[in-house]
């Protein structure tokens, strides 16, 4: 993948036994040339692929554990049972409403269960949180979600 185009490596990790995720981005076509010839070496062994043309950059850092988000308004949650699902999810999320991501954590060692979470104004968070839940549910990936509009304070430390 990285050969067939000029594209950059985000992560590239096993996520449990038999499975494997390989993340890159770069421009729109370089990015579905890379992902054409992954599958074309992967062939029946590739669960699934996508593109996200033009992605928030706030995804690529919320996948990298690189969020700058310092303060925790509501908190939304997606769960997925597919990291492609959950990814896509989050970027349609930060899409629709005036939130940030705080992290995409990506489901390893539990074959690809993974979650998003986000912070914003309620109505903010609501708004993202039902539009990435129904990305999520149009593959039957979505595990669950909540919203919790004022989070005790202690919990910030733990979330951000």
């Amino acid at each position: 993948m990285l050969k067939a185009s000029r594209v950059e490596l985000l992560d590239a990790r096993p996520i449990c036994p038999g499975k494997y995720i390989v993340l890159i981005f770069g421009e729109v076509s370089a990015v579905y040339n890379s992902v054409q010839a992954g599958n074309g070496i992967g062939g029946s062994a590739v669960v699934d692929d996508f593109v996200i043309p033009n992605v928030h950059p706030s995804v690529i850092k919320a996948v990298s554990c690189a969020s700058d988000v310092k303060d925790l308004r509501a908190l939304g949650v997606i769960e997925s049972f597919s990291i492609a699902a959950l990814i896509v999810a989050a970027d349609s999320a930060v899409k629709a409403g005036q939130v940030d991501l705080i992290e995409i954590r990506l489901g390893t060692g539990i074959g690809g269960k993974s979650f998003v979470t986000l912070t914003g104004d309620v109505g903010d968070v609501t708004a993202s949180i039902n539009v990435g839940k129904e990305t999520c549910g149009e593959k039957g990936m979505l595990v669950e979600s909540v919203i919790i509009p004022s989070p005790h304070k202690s919990l910030t430390a733990h979330i951000l």
